[in-house]
């Protein structure tokens, strides 16, 4: 049950919508291997713009599929690499670690260039004149929010927002790109992850965003060093730099972009645009109001905000546009999504919570919350959330991490391990009745979901499921009186 609007990630009729041609590459030889959504894509969009594209998988249904729709398909192992001019890669392909694909290491016995989809969109960008401008956003949390935000503050104020990459459409199945006059009003908002940035040599946004680094993917990129790296890579290509300087790492980084074109944020650093107690400042002075806007609660979003009015403004956005938008911003799904109320107890589903520093963000929100966390643990647990525990006003445990994440609590707050995502729904929602008074349940899991869901997404839906079975439940915005 869908119990309000959401912003959609798929702009109308993009399914009929032509992809984008990648005409930088015509008349050579491309071996491309990953034939999932984006890879599929990606093979059309190559073969549009003139490629002789040698596509394949490892899932023999992937490949059949791609021949299905007219994609020249072949067996990449036994194929003769020294006629390949590049290879193309889809961005759950292995680089380096833990162990170079089978393709990666034929491309490199080669010396065959490896490029991924977000390198061919820039490669296409670099052959237009007076075509659209592009925002690139990353960070290890808070990206697709951010992403999401930009987008609907510039499509509020009249924009054509082409919206995709590491959110929603693949890159390539954005709407072509507009050139000359025909780009005025035309802006690509681009939310680009790690593995893309890793594949994506020619990457060169407009403005680049970099929201912060802390350690995650590591299993891919072998060291926190590396994955910092690839990260900041995003913002050395930028026209303008936009850097949060609210963790040592990008710190470090605003600091060697001193004198650039540089625009930094902060939640607690001097920064040139900072968010202080609701408002966001330069020089002295408001420049957005966040206070009452429920989708962009807590120091996190304050973070979000600070980065999205330094992008709208580079675009040519007024203040008072941005702030529109800003007020009108819907959220997003799963990222402190606010469900509703059952009596005075408010439900959020911050699914996408899927490491403890998300999770930080969402318990440092509220004051106090009843706090449903657990599924597949990474490394360390819950041990970075020691700070946030006396905002807990008790735990309720789910999935494999139930008893680690137990442990970790200690005496310090109590907890229960429901063991379900419905039995801490529905005892959380007990216990919140019976304390009485305004309260939190939110679902803040600091874990993976792989243990009992798909992914994240089908976490959050069936969080939401639970709360809007939940007797005299309201959705938020329809409450109760």
């Amino acid at each position: 049950m869908d119990h309000f609007h959401r912003l959609r990630v798929d702009g109308p009729g993009h399914a009929e919508a032509a992809v984008i041609a990648v005409t930088a590459l015509a008349g050579q030889s491309i071996a491309l291997f990953g034939l999932g959504g984006s890879g599929l894509v990606t093979a059309k969009a190559l073969t549009a713009g003139g490629a002789n594209v040698t596509a394949w998988d490892d899932n023999p249904a992937s490949v059949e599929r791609a021949s299905s729709e007219g994609i020249a398909t072949g067996d990449l192992r036994k194929a003769d690499w020294t006629a390949f001019e590049a290879l193309v890669i889809a961005p759950g392909v292995p680089l380096t670690h833990p162990q170079p694909h089978w393709a990666v290491a034929l491309s490199a016995r080669h010396d065959v260039p490896i490029y991924g989809d977000v390198d061919l969109f820039f490669q296409e960008m670099a052959r237009k004149e007076r075509r659209a401008p592009v925002i690139a956003i990353t960070g290890t949390n808070g990206k697709s929010t951010t992403t999401a935000l930009i987008a609907h503050v510039l499509a509020q104020a009249g924009r054509d927002v082409q919206m995709g990459g590491n959110i929603g459409r693949a890159v390539l199945d954005l709407d072509p790109i507009a050139v000359g006059e025909n780009a005025r009003g035309q802006v690509y908002v681009v939310e680009v992850s790690s593995y893309q940035i890793d594949t994506a040599p020619n990457i060169a946004p407009d403005v680049g965003i970099l929201l912060n680094i802390t350690p995650d993917h590591l299993e891919r990129h072998g060291t926190f060093e590396r994955y910092a790296a690839i990260k900041e890579r995003l913002v050395a290509a930028a026209d303008l730099a936009v850097i949060a300087k609210d963790d040592e790492t990008c710190r470090a980084i605003a600091g060697r972009w001193a004198g650039k074109p540089l625009v930094t944020i902060s939640t607690h650093e001097a920064a040139d645009i900072r968010f202080d107690d609701g408002v966001l400042i330069r020089d002295g002075e408001t420049i957005a109001d966040l206070r009452g806007i429920g989708t962009l609660r807590g120091a996190h979003n304050g973070q979000n905000a600070a980065a999205a009015f330094a992008a709208c403004e580079a675009v040519g956005l007024e203040a008072a546009q941005i702030q529109a938008g800003f007020k009108s911003f819907p959220g997003l799904a799963h990222r402190m999504e606010l469900l509703g109320h059952v009596g005075e107890t408010l439900f959020v589903n911050d699914s996408k919570a899927t490491n403890a520093e998300a999770a930080a963000t969402a318990l440092n929100s509220f004051p106090r919350v009843r706090w449903i966390a657990g599924g597949l643990a990474k490394d360390g647990g819950i041990e970075a959330l020691v700070e946030h525990f006396p905002r807990i006003e008790k735990a309720y445990l789910i999935g494999e991490a139930a008893g680690s994440f137990a442990s970790q609590l200690g005496d310090t707050v109590p907890y229960e391990i429901s063991g379900t995502l419905e039995d801490a729904v529905f005892n959380a929602a007990l216990d919140a009745r019976r304390e009485g008074g305004e309260q939190v349940v939110l679902l803040s899991p600091a874990a993976a979901s792989f243990d009992q869901f798909a992914n994240f997404e089908k976490r959050g839906e069936a969080f939401s499921a639970h709360v809007a079975a939940l007797a005299d439940f309201s959705a938020f915005g329809e409450r109760k009186r």
